[in-house]
């Protein structure tokens, strides 16, 4: 079987790189191919220029009518689209073959001029799928649950079976319908709600002219981040951010090497001296402008700041000790506050940190000249000081007496530090002896190989896993697509926000959360199966009369539904659970957790991801590459 070379161009035949006088290129689809591992290479120099892979020779039978072109070229197009889809690693394999299906059957190509595009995840759709009436098989209307609680209808079609006098017995099932569901049917109001705000919600997406945000191009910033006047007088950080000069997205790891850098193309050399935060951040370095950590923490975190901004940090050049952020009550107008006022926990920026931990990734580390305490820190401006690795990380009790996030960061860079002589960079060293793990609690330390490490045999320190992938993109260039992403992603936010809203009202009535295997009593009130059954718990059904004088027929116990005074006894000797409205319920909750697990492995922050997204600054405000919000531990900085 004949095989062409990968996106790193090594074949996958022979699993060889192959030498530019080896390696022959597609003219359809220009793939390259090991003309080696080729069955039936090209036999003259001519015909290289020429020359089509097996794939394309086989798809486009050479033809001189124009017709035969076109063909050509569409298969072509083809082709390169679905090794575009292969070479994806983002992508599991299931998503894989579903892409490469929509894209044989047409189903890829974007929608029409004037159409828009439908939404993944609608949530309409969602309620159209699993809210379906029984017999008009349509979406319900005024929807009614029958005792089955397998079968939801619509109201007109329970009149219409009272009507022909079939009320002992439903269409579907065997189980009974009692008379008074098929003349007095009650309307189940929590379904009703949930049609009515999934109906609105689709309305306010298609209807009328979508709003304006004004966007602001990366290409369009300033050269050098400027603080005007007001924003002074104001006291906020700054009114723009200039312009990134680095090709990398937000959540790019390691250091940023010389192809990544087109205005110099040196790349973010170490001991490289920026003016402040803001100038820091344009090349890439580390891209809050306030708050100490970047990252995400299902992500990883790519760089850190050391600004003073914990009297728990310990600074010994090549390793230190580093404080997580939180433990502060930064309410109000205590922006500034250094004192700590609770522990810190490992979430948001500190489990970041400890992902990058456990993966062994590389941290990028600047060094603030706030820092006063340490003798590593330069006397002006903020300084790049090269990549550390986070060795372990734990908990302890802090200075302040609150417990703190500790992390032991260790070099291990190519360069040499800024601080030293030396020509060569770093190699790897044994980890200091830490006497505060004595006494530490939740130690996380590295099991496996780490992703970031030293190669004896090159002499360096090199990716030995895959990097991470991104998933930001790289600063914009005017793209004029731009408006519709961001419009595609405000609809987004809103269809999450009413699947937010859905969940609420799919509330049990007793314990006030997300029903866990609903019940829907004959009076359309819903309940946990465990709530309500608890709440009838220790009553029996029956009780006895008489009192030992003589014996009388047994009287049954009236149990009153918990949100009104219908009597539910009968009803609570079988329950069973309302399947369609489970499968609905699960159904959002699914779907909620897919859109809240893409934002955050998509945002560089867990906080302002709105912001950061949609890029939107109205006021020339915001930066393209938004970032995390501000951490409470760099507050003082601003």
């Amino acid at each position: 079987m004949e095989l062409p070379c990968d996106g790193a161009g090594i074949c996958m035949a022979c699993k060889n790189k192959p030498p530019d006088e080896e390696t022959l290129n597609c003219k359809t689809c220009a793939t390259p191919w090991h003309a080696t591992c080729l069955v039936s290479p090209p036999q003259e120099l001519s015909d290289t220029l020429q020359w089509e892979c097996p794939d394309c020779s086989m798809i486009n039978p050479p033809s001189t009518s124009t017709f035969s072109a076109e063909r050509s070229e569409e298969a072509g197009d083809l082709i390169a689209s679905i090794r575009r889809i292969e070479d994806d690693e983002s992508l599991t394999e299931q998503e894989k073959a579903k892409k490469r299906q929509e894209l044989l059957s047409g189903a890829a190509a974007g929608p029409s001029d004037g159409e828009e595009k439908k939404e993944k995840n609608d949530v309409l759709d969602i309620l159209d799928k699993e809210l379906t009436c029984s017999f008009c098989m349509q979406m319900l209307d005024r929807p009614v649950t029958v005792l089955s609680l397998d079968d939801a209808v619509c109201v007109n079609e329970i009149k219409f079976i009272a009507f022909l006098g079939v009320k002992r017995q439903t269409y579907l099932c065997i189980l009974p319908c009692t008379n008074p569901t098929a003349s007095q049917p009650r309307i189940n109001s929590t379904l009703v709600i949930a049609i009515r705000m999934a109906r609105m919600s689709r309305s306010s997406i298609a209807g009328g002219a979508p709003k304006v945000y004004h966007f602001v191009h990366n290409q369009n910033r300033p050269d050098k981040a400027y603080t005007t006047e007001r924003a002074k007088r104001a006291g906020k950080a700054n009114a723009c951010s200039g312009k990134i000069f680095v090709t990398v997205p937000p959540d790019h790891f390691g250091p940023i090497p010389a192809e990544n850098d087109p205005e110099r193309n040196m790349g973010v050399l170490v001991g490289e001296i920026w003016e402040d935060r803001l100038a820091c951040r344009q090349w890439g370095a580390h891209l809050p402008h306030v708050a100490g950590i970047a990252g995400q923490s299902t992500h990883g975190s790519q760089s850190v700041a050391l600004s003073g901004g914990y009297i728990d940090d310990e600074d010994h050049g090549e390793w230190f000790l580093y404080t997580g952020s939180g433990g502060r009550d930064l309410s109000g107008n205590k922006r500034t506050n250094k004192d700590q006022s609770f522990d810190q926990k490992f979430d948001k920026m500190n489990e970041a940190l400890r992902v990058s931990c456990l993966k062994g990734y590389p941290v990028r580390v600047v060094r603030s000249h706030k820092e006063k305490r340490s003798s590593y820190a330069p006397e002006t401006g903020v300084r790049y000081d090269g990549v550390y690795r986070i060795e372990k990380c734990w908990r302890k009790n802090g200075i302040q007496g609150f417990k703190v996030c500790r992390y032991l960061f260790v070099r291990c860079d190519n360069e040499p530090a800024p601080w030293t002589s030396d020509v060569q960079g770093d190699r790897p060293r044994p980890l200091p002896i830490i006497k505060e793990l004595k006494n530490a609690i939740d130690i996380t330390e590295r099991k496996g190989s780490p992703s970031w490490d030293y190669d004896e045999e090159k002499s360096c320190w090199m990716w030995k896993k895959l990097p991470p992938v991104s998933k930001k993109r790289v600063a914009d260039g005017g793209d004029p697509e731009d408006g519709k992403v961001i419009r595609t992603i405000k609809r987004q936010r809103q269809n999450v926000s009413v699947r937010e809203k859905l969940l609420k009202e799919f509330s049990c009535q007793i314990c006030r959360k997300v029903m866990v295997s609903p019940i829907t009593t004959p009076c359309a009130h819903n309940f946990c199966k465990e709530c309500l059954e608890a709440a009838f718990a220790g009553q029996s059904f029956t009780r006895q009369r008489g009192q030992g004088r003589r014996t009388l027929r047994v009287q049954k116990n009236v149990m009153k539904c918990p949100s009104c005074i219908i009597d539910i006894a009968e009803f609570l000797q079988n329950p069973q659970v309302n399947r369609e409205l489970m499968g609905v319920i699960e159904s959002l909750q699914r779907q909620a957790e897919e859109e809240k697990a893409d934002e955050n492995s998509e945002g560089c922050s867990e906080g302002d991801d709105a912001i950061e997204q949609t890029d939107l600054v109205g006021d020339a405000v915001n930066d393209p590459l938004a970032e995390e919000p501000k951490d409470e531990s760099q507050k003082a900085e601003a």
